[in-house]
């Protein structure tokens, strides 16, 4: 829990400079912002600490239920990652879009309940923890449970994005496979919402993989991760832009386990391992969607370099 005086002096961010820069790419269609925001590391950069104080102490209740509004003062977008775990209900959506202006987008990503196909030898997945998942790629659910209750802010949410995990062999044996699985569910998905695709399976980077998205105009999320190859080498595989928008996730560097990441930069105050390579590549990323006036929105991960404000600052630059 943060308290005023328990750390050293944060470096000096230059908020209204970040927001500005990211309110002119906002102009050209370009919106960056953040995997989640309810971080503590980032009080004294993009949250201020008064704001957050109940009887004379920081609430991390108040925090939490309160900080989104500010972050939307910087960011214009954010990615929902907590999505990812539940269907939300009807209430849980209200009150998440009411809690900050209506300037702010969203990225959400779909329900595992969607996406996993057997699920993981994990504590958190109780009795189902090994067994094959019967809602994957059960599109009818994914209408009912989750699209539909989106219907009324979809103004405010210009793409959903499909995580599908590393899948082992004996799931998919090749990509071929997996989009045998995934093409007649992207076929069935309804045309009101934009959606993209995330895999962490290398050798699923084939060209029939990106012509299925293309059919759709479904993009590939250009994403970084341990065991995926680089952004920067994704952007110049053949047929890897496969729609008329630019989604990418700056998640991890390539060989970084996601638990070594949280232990190493947990609570995210600041950048402690520069990513040049991945900067690199989100740069391009901006200039490729300035040139051919698409709409890009691109996110970063605190467990990318440490602190996602501050890759984000370094990406963007002076501009």
């Amino acid at each position: 829990m943060y308290q005023s005086g328990l750390f050293a002096e944060p470096p000096k961010f230059d908020r209204d400079g970040l927001a500005a820069r990211l309110a002119r790419l906002r102009e050209q269609n370009i919106f960056i912002g953040t995997s989640s925001w309810k971080y503590e590391g980032w009080l004294d950069q993009i949250y201020t600490p008064e704001r957050y104080v109940t009887r004379g102490k920081f609430s991390k209740a108040r925090f939490e239920s309160e900080c989104l509004a500010e972050y939307a003062q910087v960011f214009p977008i954010v990615c929902g990652d907590f999505s990812f775990y539940q269907f939300p209900t009807p209430e849980y959506w209200q009150k998440l879009f009411a809690s900050a202006s209506p300037d702010l987008h969203f990225a959400f990503k779909i329900p595992e309940e969607i996406t996993v196909n057997v699920w993981p030898h994990h504590a958190r997945y109780g009795p189902r923890a090994g067994f094959r998942n019967e809602s994957f790629l059960n599109a009818a659910l994914l209408e009912a449970a989750f699209l539909d209750l989106l219907k009324p802010y979809r103004a405010r949410v210009p793409v959903l994005i499909f995580e599908f995990g590393a899948f082992a062999q004996k799931s998919f044996a090749h990509a071929g496979e997996f989009l045998h699985a995934l093409k007649p569910f992207l076929a069935a998905l309804p045309d009101t919402f934009r959606y993209g695709v995330e895999v962490r399976n290398e050798d699923y980077l084939v060209p029939a993989y990106f012509d299925a998205l293309r059919e759709r105009n479904i993009t590939h999320v250009f994403n970084a991760w341990s065991r995926m190859p680089e952004i920067g080498e994704q952007i110049e595989m053949p047929g890897a832009f496969t729609s008329d928008i630019v989604v990418s996730r700056a998640l991890l560097k390539k060989g970084r386990a996601y638990e070594d990441a949280v232990a190493q930069f947990s609570p995210y105050r600041e950048v402690q391992d520069p990513n040049d390579s991945a900067r690199a590549a989100l740069r391009a990323l901006i200039q490729r969607a300035q040139k051919e006036r698409r709409s890009a929105y691109l996110f970063v991960n605190n467990r990318l370099e440490g602190n996602s404000p501050g890759t984000i600052e370094a990406v963007l630059g002076d501009d």
